[in-house]
């Protein structure tokens, strides 16, 4: 009996003790940062790839194809039409740094919603606007936030944006990737030339 209540005192001054001295910390698996996906098409990846990368709590932007029937194709196969892909970005993100409601804000503030089959200077399905939901929760966001657009937008056309669930995701060869920052002058030539911002500016106004 001694012996177990000289135990049972022995286990609570450590106790005590690892308190004040400060015991390490045990962090279980749930502790560990996680990373989720979200999968938007608004015609020229380059151009969204450029609207994504510098939000904050947004850890990679990849250019690629999703949405159609062709395994692996290549961006002279979906460029051409036919393959129902539609050039997109799959962009990976921490939840607790960047909201999917915030993503969604830069999504529609990047794109015209209202024209079927084409963004600015790009024409074909190819270039659709889409928002490919990964789970039941993105797609109920995904319609709350479109909602909240067509009240709070008196757009004179209605919003034709895709919401489907996400498919197979295909990165883009690697000379698409980053295009606008590792050939800034071919690619402001680009955009200017598409008439993208300006088009931008008369949908949301400016930034």
């Amino acid at each position: 009996m001694l012996k177990r209540t000289a135990l049972v005192n022995l286990v609570f001054v450590c106790m005590i003790a690892g308190s004040v001295l400060g015991a390490p910390e045990v962090y279980s698996s749930n502790d560990e940062k996680e990373t989720a996906k979200a999968t938007f098409a608004g015609g020229c990846f380059w151009c969204m790839e450029e609207a994504f990368e510098p939000v904050e709590g947004v850890v990679s932007v990849v250019s690629g194809y999703t949405g159609g029937q062709v395994e692996n194709p290549t961006y002279e196969q979906v460029s051409a039409g036919g393959t129902g892909h539609t050039e997109s970005i799959e962009v990976t993100f921490d939840p607790q740094k960047v909201s999917y409601e915030h993503l969604l804000e830069v999504f529609w503030r990047n794109v015209d919603p209202t024209t079927p089959n084409a963004q600015f200077c790009d024409h074909g399905n190819q270039y659709r606007t889409a928002i490919f939901y990964h789970d039941k929760v993105q797609q109920q966001l995904i319609e709350v936030s479109k909602n909240k657009i067509e009240i709070s937008k008196n757009f004179p056309e209605s919003i034709v944006t895709e919401v489907a669930p996400a498919s197979a995701f295909y990165p883009a060869e690697e000379y698409h990737q980053d295009f606008y920052s590792k050939n800034p002058v071919r690619y402001k030539y680009y955009k200017w030339n598409c008439g993208r911002a300006k088009r931008l500016e008369q949908l949301w106004g400016k930034s």
